[in-house]
């Protein structure tokens, strides 16, 4: 066999996360068939927020801008999982805008049939994110999903900004 190349080895192992992550949510849902796996998936993107949260606050710099900062970890991360994502600048240094075009764990929702998962999950993680970003740095960011893919749009469009 030939040698693997380093980004196929990548987007193969970030499918694997993902499957992973569907394969854990069935087991949970079949080994426990009195609890709700959707309240149980949305807690663990919970405490994915949290974790995210403990990973951001290590690149930011609470003196500079917070809402650029945030947004481009964000389309950090979403890259490093092989996600399609950019930043936008806002009006001013207050507000700034990350846009998914393209997103594997929309595919997989839709593919799996739960897509109604897809765009609550991440709205949690990301707030949760955000709300521990504010509780350590004492901030007023705040984030809102504008578009999203799962309800039709033709990305995923959040807004980042500080609130006055």
């Amino acid at each position: 066999m030939s040698p693997i190349p380093l980004e196929t080895k990548f987007k193969v192992l970030c499918e694997i996360t993902r499957a992973q992550h569907f394969a854990w949510r069935q087991s949970a849902a079949e080994s426990c068939p009195d609890v709700d796996a959707e309240k149980v998936t949305y807690r663990m993107w919970e405490i994915t927020g949290h974790e995210t949260a403990k990973a951001y606050l290590k690149r930011l710099d609470p003196e500079q801008p917070l809402p650029l900062q945030i947004a481009k970890s964000m389309v950090w991360s979403s890259e490093s999982m092989g996600e399609s994502a950019v930043v936008e600048a806002g009006k001013d240094d207050s507000e700034a805008y990350v846009i998914h075009s393209d997103c594997p764990w929309f595919h997989w929702h839709k593919r799996l049939g739960l897509l109604k998962e897809d765009q609550p999950g991440c709205d949690l993680w990301f707030g949760t994110c955000i709300e521990d970003i504010n509780k350590t740095l004492g901030t007023n960011v705040k984030i809102e999903t504008l578009c999203s893919l799962p309800e039709g749009g033709d990305c995923c469009r959040r807004r980042i900004w500080v609130e006055k």
